[in-house]
């Protein structure tokens, strides 16, 4: 799929490498000529320099046919602009921001736009949300026989019972939902948008994408 990133510091250039290296198209947009040098002389990408919120620019970028954008200059204005005009121009559903308070990056992901807190994996975050098949796994413990995964539910898990997900070796551990993290009761409701932290054992991990798909036919909501 092809990617616009907005900002090419630490994040946006180790975030461009990342996705070349899964196979992806990226264009990168910086404020400065002089950012594109972390990208290497070998940079197969195109780079543009200007303003990422300017619209021209993001169609110069290619976000006519990208399928997701991540906003990580500096600047939580900035970022915020971007994600917005992405989604609101262009209709990118995957959009993501980096935003530096977390009291506005809650408010943004009440808006449906996803946010990252700088951190030093960041970069890591951010390209699991552009690319879903990437692997999500927060944690292993040290005999590898059992992994925390974050992962994001498919829209048919709206309306049905969360704990349902649950099956032999897969156990619903937190809820994020609108930026608010939660433990599920067995009352819990999924909704669209939700992100689930399950602690899932070795041997069910392959039956991990088809429990997160949606609920079993003839499961109830």
């Amino acid at each position: 799929m092809h990617v616009v990133i907005v900002g090419c510091g630490r994040v946006g250039s180790s975030l461009a490498r990342n996705l070349l290296d899964e196979g992806h198209t990226v264009s990168v947009i910086d404020r400065k000529k002089s950012a594109f040098e972390r990208l290497g002389a070998d940079f197969p990408g195109d780079t543009i320099a200007g303003i990422g919120f300017d619209r021209d620019l993001l169609v110069r970028a290619g976000i006519e046919r990208a399928e997701a954008v991540a906003a990580v200059t500096n600047g939580d204005n900035s970022n915020i602009l971007v994600a917005r005009v992405a989604r609101e121009t262009f209709g990118i559903d995957r959009v993501v921001a980096r935003i530096y308070d977390p009291r506005r990056a809650a408010i943004y992901q009440r808006l449906g736009i996803a946010t990252v807190a700088p951190a030093l994996w960041t970069t890591e975050r951010v390209l699991r949300r552009l690319v879903p098949q990437t692997d999500a796994v927060e944690w292993v413990d040290p005999s590898a026989k059992v992994s925390l995964v974050e992962r994001s539910l498919a829209r048919a898990w709206a309306g049905h019972r969360l704990l349902d997900i649950e099956d032999a070796g897969v156990r619903v551990m937190a809820l994020s939902r609108l930026g608010t993290a939660m433990l599920p009761t067995v009352q819990t409701v999924a909704q669209e948008g939700d992100v689930v932290y399950l602690a899932v054992a070795h041997d069910a991990m392959s039956r991990l994408d088809e429990l997160t798909a949606g609920p079993a036919a003839g499961s109830g909501h």
